[in-house]
C-alpha cells in the first residue's frame, strides 16, 4: 500500500484537498456543566430558542499554517444546526439561542488548519459550541484494488478513524473483533510519505 501510495494520483489529491481528521463538532472549551448536558450532546438532542443567520457567503476559506488555502462550499447556519439536532425527545436537551460565523482549528490530512465554523450560543454557557461550516473534499480512491474474500491472509479492515492530534503525531483508530478471537492487534508501517495501519 505504501509503495502504491507514493507518487499516486490519490496521494496528490490527498495533499491538495481538505480532509478533516478531528471532530467536526467541538464542545465548549469549559466542558459540559452537567451529565445531563453531556447526554444531550451525545444524543444530539437540541432545542432552538432563537433566530439563526439566513444570509452569508457561499464559500469559506480553509487556511493552513504554511500559507496554503483552499475555498470550500459553506453550509448555512440552518443546515449546520440540522446536522446537530438529530433528536427531538423529552430527555435532556441543549438550548441553542443563536449562531454566528467564526472559525475553529482542526487537524487535517495536511496538518492543523483554521476553518470557518458556526458558533452556536448555548443557554447557560459563556463559550459556544462549534460546528465546522465547510464540507471536506471528495476522498480519493485507493491506489490498490480491494482484496477479495480469503485473499487478506487473516488481515481485517479497521472500522474507522477515531481522531488525530492537531500536530499529526498520534492517530486513534477503531479496530473491532468478535467473541471468538483475542481482540485486534494493529501494526503500523511508516515511511516518510505515509503510515499504513
Amino acid at each position: 500500500m505504501a509503495e502504491a501510495w507514493q507518487g499516486s494520483a490519490s496521494a496528490t489529491l490527498w495533499n491538495k484537498g481538505y480532509y478533516p481528521m478531528g471532530a467536526v463538532v467541538q464542545e465548549p472549551p469549559s466542558g459540559w456543566h452537567s451529565q445531563a448536558d453531556k447526554q444531550a450532546f451525545e444524543a444530539k438532542n437540541y432545542v432552538l430558542r432563537g433566530k439563526l443567520p439566513t444570509a452569508g457567503a457561499q464559500q469559506g476559506k480553509v487556511s493552513w499554517k504554511n500559507g496554503d488555502a483552499l475555498d470550500r462550499p459553506l453550509s448555512s447556519a440552518q443546515a449546520a444546526y440540522d446536522s446537530l439536532a438529530l433528536n427531538n425527545t423529552k430527555g435532556p436537551h441543549l438550548t441553542v439561542t443563536g449562531a454566528r460565523l467564526g472559525e475553529a482549528a482542526i487537524a487535517t490530512s495536511r496538518g492543523e488548519a483554521k476553518v470557518p465554523a458556526w458558533l452556536f450560543t448555548l443557554l447557560g454557557y459563556d463559550k459556544p459550541l462549534k460546528r465546522l461550516a465547510v464540507s471536506p473534499s471528495h476522498l480519493p480512491k485507493s491506489p490498490i484494488k480491494q482484496l477479495g474474500q480469503g485473499e487478506s491472509g487473516g488481515l481485517r479492515s479497521l472500522a474507522g478513524l477515531a481522531g488525530i492530534t492537531n500536530d499529526g503525531r498520534f492517530v486513534t483508530v477503531v479496530a473491532t473483533h468478535g467473541s471468538c478471537d483475542d481482540g485486534p492487534a494493529v501494526k503500523a508501517f511508516e515511511t516518510d510519505q505515509s503510515v499504513v495501519l
